[in-house]
This record gives C-alpha cells, structure tokens and sequence, in this order.
C-alpha cells in the first residue's frame, strides 16, 4: 500500500475495523485479501458507478469467486424491493455463508448492501468502498445500514458493522457540484456537534474542498470519521451520545419523506435541517446571533439550501418529525447546540419556540 494512506480505527472490541484513506486504493488487491476471509464476494453497487469503478474492483478481486448486482441510483430506491435483488443475486449464484457482500458506491447502496449481509443467512461478511463525499465522512462508518419507507425515512434496518471501510479519495474527481455539496453537510456537522476547531478550519479551507484539493479533502474525511469513531465507539447502538450525530437530522429527513425520496438529497435536507436546528437553538437561548449567523453562513457558501421547501407546511413539518427514531415513548427529542462544537440530544426544550421556528422558516418561504 502507499505510505500515503491514513489508517484509522473504529474500536468496537471483537467488532473493531480499520478505514483506509487514500488515492489509488480501488484496485489493490492485498487491501481485500487482509478482509476477505471466504472466496465469494457479491459486489453491490449502482448504474452511476458501476460503469467508472466496477471493472477496476473486480479486476483487484481476480483472486476470488466474484459476481456483481446493479441496482437503479437514488434515494427512491431505497425500498424493500429493490432491496431484494440482492437477495435474488447470492441465491443464484449459490453465495454461503462465508461470502462477503462488498458496497461499491454512495449512502444508499452502502445501506442496502450492509442491511443485506446482515440478514443473508443471518449475517454474512461485509465491506464498504465508499465513493460519495457523504459516503466516506459518514454513512459508511458506524454500522447503520438500512432502507426507508413511505412514513418514515431509515426506518427498517440494523446495526451492522463492516470489516473494514476503504475510501479512495480518488473516486471523489467524479462527483458532481451538487454531491459534493451534500457531502459537506455531514463534514460541518462534525465541526458544530463536537469540534469547534474542526469548524474554524472548514470556514478558512471550505473554498479549497469545494475546489477538490486532495490534500484538503483527505483532511476533512480523516476528521470527520475520527469524530464519528469516537462517538460510536463510546455508544454503538444509539443509546445516548451517538444520537448527536443526528444534528439537523429530524428537520432534513422530514423534508426527504415530505417532498419525496430523491427529490432533496440527503445532505441538502441536513444543511437545512442544521439551520432549522441552529435558529431553534438560538431562540432557546442556547447559541448568540453571531455564532447562528457563522453557521448558516457556512452552510450556504457550501451551496446547501439554508431553508426548507415551500410545500412543508409547520403543521407536516411536525407530523413527519413525529416519526423520528429518537422519538421515546411519543415525545419528541432533537439535537440542538449550545455553542459551536457543543451539542446535546434533548426533548426537554419550549415546544412554543420550535413552533415559532417552523412558523418563521414558513413565512420565509
């Protein structure tokens, strides 16, 4: 391996795993052989990417048994149906229960292949090669895996953790503006959750990720996983301090379910939802005017809306908040800051307040 890649570790015990960061990493081949323990490997990845990265990966992986299943991109497909290609991809090619299901791609495919090596013969083996900004910063550490639902987004799925993380920075040169964009939401969430020096360094070097400098986007991806490592080794199944990773969550995902899956990327609905969440916070008294101002600032010169949709009216807003996964025996919890790189996850706030917010983010509109 080049001495150029960051190695870093996700320490869950038995289930800890290192993330590789770094050029080049795609095609080598000893890379899969350290994770690979059986000979199958069911590659899952999606119509965008398949067609830049598959032929580089199987070549890499001529040591093993390998097939491929190509599922439509985009949120919209995050469905059970969908989901179960997969399914009929092993069960065809006759995969056991030492295969390994590899996720070739973004969030999505990442989260459908996780949720199906966790439920392929109770539990197969699983590797994220994620090529997305958001993918490599976020989704693809930590084990959640997942698909949405009408009523709810990420509503069904498991905690499942992969052998190991590879991110080839490489695969970033092509992603679109737009893509790009959504993945810097998750990058400034690290920086207002719990890394307040993060966050200074990303308003003087923002200008620089959104040019794609590699030095300055190996740095914010190191950052971000070592935060969310931290955190998810500290609580690996979201029982308390890993829910902070939700900052701007509850608010973004209910604009993905109100307006319909793939219509708002991911990141889009958390920058706005980060915004949604900053002013809540403000009016609680919690965060100054100033320290609202530097984050919608950032926000907005990362592209990201810094507003919600105009459909959403303050009534669906909290209707689709209401099915929120850190929703505890029907009282609603957010995330919200009391300083930039201070979070908590609290539902002990004024309700009036968050109705104001939803009102004053209406009449914006």
């Amino acid at each position: 391996m080049e001495s150029t890649t960051q190695t870093l570790h996700v320490d869950l015990g038995e289930r800890s795993y290192p993330i590789y960061i770094g050029t080049d990493l795609l095609g080598q081949t000893e890379l899969y052989r350290q994770h690979i323990p059986g000979q199958q490997v069911m590659v899952v990845s999606n119509e965008t990417v398949a067609p830049l990265y598959l032929k580089q990966v199987l070549a890499a992986l001529n040591c093993f048994q390998t097939a491929s299943v190509i599922l439509p991109d985009g949120e919209e497909f995050k469905t059970l149906e969908v989901w179960n290609h997969i399914f009929d991809a092993l069960l065809n090619k006759h995969f056991d229960r030492r295969c390994t299901v590899l996720a070739l791609g973004g969030g999505v495919i990442g989260d459908m292949a996780g949720f199906a090596a966790a439920a392929y013969q109770r539990g197969v083996h699983f590797i994220q090669v994620p090529t997305t900004l958001l993918a490599q910063v976020d989704s693809s550490v930590g084990g959640k895996t997942g698909l949405n639902h009408a009523l709810g987004k990420n509503m069904i799925g498991a905690f499942y953790q992969p052998r190991c993380v590879i991110a080839d920075t490489g695969t970033l040169n092509t992603l679109d503006d737009r893509q790009l964009a959504a993945g810097l939401a998750e990058v400034i969430k690290y920086g207002l959750i719990t890394d307040a020096e993060f966050f200074v360094w990303l308003e003087q070097n923002l200008d620089a990720l959104q040019n794609r400098d590699i030095q300055a986007l190996s740095y914010a991806i190191k950052r971000s996983c070592q935060n969310k490592a931290q955190i998810v080794a500290a609580d690996e199944l979201e029982t308390g301090q890993r829910a902070l990773l939700n900052l701007g969550h509850t608010f973004g995902h209910a604009i993905e379910t109100g307006v319909g899956y793939g219509d708002w990327l991911h990141g889009e609905g958390v920058g706005a939802g980060i915004c949604m969440a900053a002013t809540l916070s403000q009016k609680l008294g919690w965060l100054t005017n100033h320290e609202k101002t530097r984050i919608v600032e950032i926000i907005k010169r990362a592209n990201l809306p810094i507003v919600p949709p105009t459909e959403l009216s303050p009534k669906r807003f909290k209707e689709l908040m209401s099915v929120d996964k850190k929703v505890l025996d029907g009282d609603l919890r957010l995330v919200l800051l009391q300083g930039i790189g201070k979070s908590l996850v609290t539902g002990n706030f004024n309700h009036d307040e968050l109705n104001a917010t939803l009102n004053e983010y209406g009449k914006a509109n």
